[in-house]
């Protein structure tokens, strides 16, 4: 028998229920996933009975109750475990801006987002600024307003001071556009703050699962380039070296590959989608995983991905990582994590 669990990218349920189109919805607007019906919470087959009227009743939904409709982005298939029968909904990241359960229409309780494994209410701001960009727009960390006002920016003038570059504190924010045009702070400015609302998890598991947290640290709510440099720091410290001395001469070996690691960190903070949720670094007991959202680019395909073609979502935000130099816009990155020689 598989085995099942839910995950930011799987969902169970032991039976067809209503809220089937929430979930539906949450997926399109994150990174799409899997519904299994027939299983669960606890990872159990239960099967399903009314194969018939279930997938009529899915159908309706699809075409009936969400919008935009999302048939192009939702495969329906029957799959068979211990002689009962499952169904599966594999969805699609949604290629539209933003999808709604029509009985909702674009408001918080229509407009939801899959965070881990639960499904979150998009606040109005969000549903505004996807409603805007429609994914094309490279530009909507300026357009999102900042979730507070009294930001302030001494740590980017430092560090860009360090670079040989000379800012006055009259013309930051013109200089780095850090206010939408309704003159508010914007997202792009809350990122940069010395102080945000925007944390950065560092969670170790006891296990190869999340059953049992061991450490979480919080290096948020500061300045992303602070906040960089202290995950860098932590990552270093966490690299240790394992001397094999059984053997001669002696054999050294690092538990990863520190710049694979690095430039999928560098990676995760500059083409996360920020409307979505921060990043996440998760350790494991035999592997580290780092989370970044909203998939590809729009218009990016998955081979150019892995050939290293650099297409920035956040073009703004790359450019002050390429000014502190810890970018090179080069697309070598995500080469260099392929073909790092530790496991991946």
């Amino acid at each position: 028998m598989i085995q099942y669990i839910e995950s930011e990218k799987v969902e169970l349920k032991a039976k067809y229920t209503d809220t089937i189109c929430k979930e539906i919805v949450a997926f399109l607007n994150a990174n799409g996933g899997r519904i299994i019906i027939g299983v669960d919470d606890n990872g159990n087959v239960i099967g399903v009975d009314k194969i018939d009227e279930t997938l009529k009743r899915i159908s309706d939904i699809i075409t009936m109750q969400i919008e935009p409709n999302p048939q192009e982005e939702i495969r329906t298939e029957l799959k068979f475990d211990s002689g009962k029968t499952l169904i599966v909904l594999s969805i699609s990241k949604g290629t539209r801006n933003i999808y709604c359960q029509k009985k909702y229409g674009f408001s918080s309780n229509g407009c939801v987002i899959r965070i881990g494994t639960t499904c979150k209410e998009m606040t109005t701001e969000q549903i505004r600024v996807r409603y805007e960009k429609n994914f094309y727009d490279e530009e909507y960390m300026i357009k999102k307003r900042a979730s507070r006002t009294d930001l302030s920016f001494r740590e980017l003038k430092i560090y860009y001071s360090e670079k040989g570059f000379h800012v006055e504190d009259s013309s930051i924010e013109a200089n780095f556009n850090l206010r939408n045009k309704d003159g508010e702070y914007n997202l792009l400015a809350e990122l940069l703050a010395d102080k945000n609302n925007i944390p950065f998890i560092f969670v170790r598991f006891s296990g190869v699962d999340k059953a049992s947290i061991s450490e979480r640290n919080d290096y948020g709510y500061g300045c992303i380039l602070s906040v960089y440099e202290k995950i860098k720091a932590r990552l270093s410290a966490e690299n240790i070296c394992i001397s094999d001395t059984t053997i001669r001469p002696r054999k050294d070996r690092y538990l990863f590959d520190y710049d694979a690691v690095n430039e999928a960190i560098l990676n995760a903070l500059v083409h996360n989608d920020w409307t979505i949720t921060e990043p996440q670094i998760s350790v494991f007991s035999d592997r580290m995983e780092i989370l970044s959202h909203g998939g590809l680019p729009n218009g990016m395909a998955i081979e150019d991905f892995y050939e290293g073609i650099s297409h920035p979502r956040n073009s703004t935000l790359m450019r002050i990582f390429l000014n502190m130099g810890l970018t090179e816009h080069t697309g070598h990155g995500v080469p260099t994590i392929i073909n790092s020689n530790f496991p991946h």
